[in-house]
């Protein structure tokens, strides 16, 4: 999980814009988050990258890559552009699939250690997680706690954005291998509030079809 200041002048000292060389590095090999699928309202922004080619997940997560065991990742970016700090619940984040037949399915995302658990014991994976369900983890499984160690630090795993301010990370959805769903699909974050006052924003719809 990285906390991102956004830039507060135009005009930056050489040692300061030395200073940043290494992660625009970085990024560079990265989507532009200006020109991923987004909703914005209120001075929120919420993008997100969902990773549906298997070369690109492989390269971004190894040997913890939770594709191979079904999982759709979405790389999620939450900008703030106000002077207050916004808190989005990302525990109510959903995948919202619009499925051929016109309804809807909500599926939720599962945390670095559930997916760790399901890749090292995928028998409890057979279809989409419509709901978030206690999922057993083996005590001392310590292939599971490698992969859960690697992925942790690449997940969303905060919810307050500061003034100013961009968090970003991903979430896992259990789609069972089904990737083309992504192109049907929309990233759903129904609670957002302005702090201290909890004033609420209206809810956020990313429709992920129009990823690139």
């Amino acid at each position: 999980m990285r906390i991102l200041a956004l830039a507060a002048a135009l005009i930056l000292i050489p040692a300061s814009a030395s200073a940043q060389t290494p992660r625009a590095a970085g990024a560079s090999a990265e989507k532009s988050v200006a020109a991923l699928p987004h909703d914005s309202h209120e001075g929120l922004t919420i993008s997100a990258d969902p990773y549906t080619d298997p070369a690109r997940a492989k390269e971004k997560f190894g040997k913890a890559n939770p594709m191979e065991a079904g999982f759709l990742p979405v790389e999620v970016f939450i900008r703030n552009e106000t002077v207050h700090p916004i808190q989005v619940k990302i525990d109510t984040i959903q995948l919202d699939v619009h499925l051929a037949n016109g309804k809807r399915q909500d599926i939720d995302w599962l945390s670095a250690n559930e997916v760790a658990n399901i890749m090292v014991h995928p028998g409890g994976a057979k279809s989409p997680e419509a709901r978030r369900l206690p999922i057993p983890i083996p005590i001392k499984d310590k292939k599971a706690e490698k992969i859960a160690e690697i992925l942790k630090p690449l997940t969303l795993d905060a919810d307050v954005v500061p003034p100013m301010g961009m968090i970003h990370g991903f979430l896992y959805f259990n789609v069972n291998h089904k990737l083309s769903l992504a192109k049907e699909s929309s990233l759903y974050a129904p609670d957002a509030f302005v702090l201290p006052a909890n004033k609420p924003l209206m809810f956020f719809e990313v429709p992920l079809g129009t990823a690139e």
